[in-house]
């Protein structure tokens, strides 16, 4: 409003500008804006920055596959990565990715990070459970200072 002032009182834009402590064409500007729109031309808004690759469409499609799981999209693990992701959108979309993007794409989709739990593969439960019962119950009564012993 300050510029705008100055500009009416006959001043030049770079003069105005030197005053304000902006560049020459940030007053022009603010002068174009003004004389479209009035003051409501010279409120602040918010910069759009870049549109989205994918559609909305095309992240509730997306959303979908995640939930699906990587095994069920043709992968050989069930483990998600942004690089799997990035396949993913190349194969289904023909839209291209980097995979330093895809955490922000995510939780746009609604997904936070998750670690998945590791086990081995060999793992057997059933005989964990038996060994549990049987043999630590054994041992842990044969431990002095134990309350069996």
């Amino acid at each position: 409003m300050r510029a705008l002032e100055l500009l009416n009182q006959g001043l030049e834009p770079h003069v105005v500008a030197q005053r304000v402590g902006v560049d020459r064409r940030s007053v022009r500007r603010w002068k174009r804006a003004y004389r479209k729109r009035g003051a409501a031309g010279l409120k602040a808004q918010p910069a759009s920055g870049r549109p989205p690759k994918l559609s909305a469409r095309q992240r509730q499609s997306l959303t979908r596959w995640i939930v699906k799981g990587a095994e069920g999209c043709g992968f050989s693990t069930a483990l998600w990565t942004c690089r799997r992701i990035v396949q993913l959108i190349h194969q289904r979309f023909q839209i291209d990715y980097h995979p330093h993007h895809v955490p922000r794409l995510l939780r746009s989709c609604g997904f936070t990070p998750q670690r998945p739990e590791t086990r081995a593969k060999e793992r057997d439960d059933q005989r964990i459970r038996l060994w549990i019962r049987e043999e630590w119950s054994r041992a842990k009564k044969n431990f002095p200072g134990s309350a069996g012993a």
